[in-house]
């Protein structure tokens, strides 16, 4: 089970540039790096847990339903179990990229400031979509293959 690779390649290039921008100077750099203090354990759940299960995705769509899917059971059961935390990780998160874009607009930095809406774009995703389809690939397992492993 591989985290789908835009996935992985959007959540490299998103660390990428927060590492650039944590290298500023004065009160945006400050921001960035205290955003990026809130972000590194949050992807890293993200990358245990919550993203993983969408590797099966393609496969299920084509109805390819192979015993071993069960594996993703526990980390989908974990992603609902700790939801309210990765919630409340993201408001965090959110809170310190307004901060970061109001601070990079009063210095004129365009740039920041459109990462950190791009950002905060990206998390609105996850909780719309990637977070809600990783949970129907372990609705869909335990009908399909039967397991009685937790994901309710």
């Amino acid at each position: 089970m591989k985290i789908p690779a835009s996935v992985r390649l959007e959540h490299a290039a998103l660390h990428t540039e927060l590492a650039d921008v944590s290298l500023e100077t004065g009160p945006v750099g400050e921001a960035a790096r205290e955003l990026a203090r809130l972000m590194h354990p949050h992807f890293l759940r993200e990358d245990e847990y919550a993203t993983p299960p969408l590797g099966l995705l393609a496969r299920l769509a084509r109805d390819e339903i192979t015993p071993d899917m069960a594996d993703a059971l526990p980390l989908i059961a974990r992603l609902k179990d700790e939801m309210p935390l990765m919630l409340e990780e993201h408001r965090a998160i959110k809170g310190a990229l307004r901060n970061l874009e109001a601070l990079a607009a009063a210095e004129g930095k365009a740039d920041i400031v459109e990462f950190a809406r791009r950002l905060a774009l990206h998390a609105q995703s996850e909780e719309e979509v990637l977070y809600p389809a990783a949970i129907l690939v372990g609705h869909y397992l335990k009908l399909k293959i039967g397991t009685r492993t937790p994901c309710a």
